[in-house]
């Protein structure tokens, strides 16, 4: 405690972090009250099925918990922020394949740039696609009753609608820049971990009430969830900090600037890392697990089609859960391949005079590194599968409920645990510029010559 006090003290010593801190908290707040005010045109005592429909867990209360809760209160932010997430990813994706995009990777800050702006429009052409949907839904998917609408379903309300939410994922969107530019973090990654922690202590309070009121395992049942809760939070920190280091020996340059083959340079380390594609694959995985069961609903009534709705409607189901693991460990590999280059990282250690000590520089650094990256995958995507799947292994085991067992992996869990850890990594680079200890170190303040 008294480390966490003398940490925090050292953070307002310093007047730029403690700024960028307030604007970051300050945005995030922003950002909370605009999840909270609903649509114009819409009674918000009206939405109890839609509210009711989001919070049992399932495929809803997974998109409900990314927006903070924004979905089923029908706000102006319901959209949320995976709209730029989702054309984030085109883009990416459509850059293996679009010379343009490729050439505009290579060109440095303004291709950056031109990509950045090109992911923007992209993401209000999705917007523009999934507002109706949403709007549409809300009466013949999620049966919000007719006096929802308090002005009627016609153009008047749709047009309107339309253009707010549109215009909420693009504020949204400019607020994670903002935070990006001026605050601390990674501002995009903040907007979804402080939604999905918007809706933990309502989901804890709903598992809390089970337990205690119910006579449903009572007080000790909930402590040992919380250890487990704990536990897998500390494999997860493991799980994405893991790196391979691969030993880089760089040669002695001469005093004439020549390079003294002869001599024993410095070695360095190539740090790669276990789970490279983070939780891209869950992502991926997650977007493609709504196809059986809307194959299913193509089928009919008949037996394969009702066995599809059946057994992949359900996240908690065991079907549902083998494909979701196979799917992630599939597309860990292939993203892996593709945001990894190998091939790039061998051709800038020749330039640079370096190489792998018993690995000749060029080709044979490339397939290296190749093999070392294919076999620390391998275990990185069983693990990264085994954390996707630990909701529903808690739900079947322990019997919680299905909002409070999302916490315990998949996509949520490790978004937290990312974040968490680039926003510390951030304020302890400043830290440590000041000559403080950083969040990860202990000790006392550092002490340098001359001040």
């Amino acid at each position: 405690m008294k480390r966490l006090i003398e940490v925090i003290t050292n953070i307002w010593k310093i007047e730029e972090l403690k700024t960028r801190i307030g604007i970051t908290l300050g945005l995030l707040v922003v950002y909370r009250i605009g999840a909270q005010v609903v649509l114009p045109g819409i009674d918000p005592l009206q939405l109890s099925e839609l509210s009711s429909r989001t919070s049992g867990g399932g495929l809803l209360g997974v998109l409900n918990m990314f927006t903070g809760g924004a979905f089923a209160n029908a706000s102006v932010f319901a959209l949320g922020i995976m709209p730029y997430i989702s054309a984030s990813i085109v883009v990416q994706l459509m850059g293996i394949a679009i010379p343009y995009l490729q050439k505009l990777q290579k060109e440095g800050e303004s291709g950056r740039r031109r990509i950045n702006q090109i992911t923007r429009w992209l993401t209000i052409a999705i917007c523009v696609f999934q507002a109706p949907a949403y709007l549409y839904s809300l009466e013949a998917v999620f049966q919000v009753p007719d006096a929802a609408f308090v002005f009627g379903k016609g153009l008047g309300f749709m047009v309107p609608s339309v253009i707010i939410l549109v215009t909420g994922t693009v504020f949204a969107m400019w607020l994670g820049e903002k935070i990006t530019d001026k605050g601390i973090g990674n501002g995009i990654s903040l907007l979804i971990t402080v939604g999905i922690v918007a809706t933990l202590p309502m989901s804890f309070a709903q598992e809390f009430v089970s337990r205690v009121t119910e006579n449903n395992g009572g007080p000790i049942l909930i402590l040992i969830e919380i250890i487990v809760w704990i536990a897998i939070n500390a494999i997860c920190i493991l799980l994405v900090m893991a790196v391979r280091q691969i030993p880089v020996q760089y040669a002695r340059r001469t005093a004439s600037g020549g390079i003294d083959k002869n001599q024993i340079g410095s070695r360095q380390y190539i740090p790669l890392k276990l789970n490279a594609s983070g939780v891209m694959p869950i992502i991926f995985a997650q977007a493609l697990m709504f196809a059986p069961a809307a194959l299913g609903r193509l089928a009919g009534d008949s037996e394969l089609g009702q066995w599809l709705q059946a057994s992949f409607s359900d996240i908690f189901g065991l079907w549902y859960n083998i494909l979701f693991a196979v799917l992630i460990i599939i597309f860990t590999y292939f993203y892996t391949a593709i945001t990894v280059p190998t091939n790039k990282m061998a051709d800038d250690l020749k330039r640079s005079g370096g190489f792998v000590p018993g690995v000749r520089p060029g080709t044979e650094t490339a397939d290296f590194l190749d093999r070392i990256m294919s076999q620390i995958t391998f275990p990185g995507s069983l693990f990264l599968a085994a954390v996707a799947v630990l909701p529903a292994v808690v739900y079947h085991l322990l019997g919680m409920q299905q909002g409070w067992a999302l916490f315990y992996g998949g996509t949520s869990l490790l978004i937290m645990v990312g974040v968490a850890i680039d926003t510390i990594q951030q304020i302890n680079a400043y830290l440590l510029n000041r000559h403080y200890d950083g969040l990860m170190k202990t000790g006392s303040k550092r002490k340098t010559a001359g001040i």
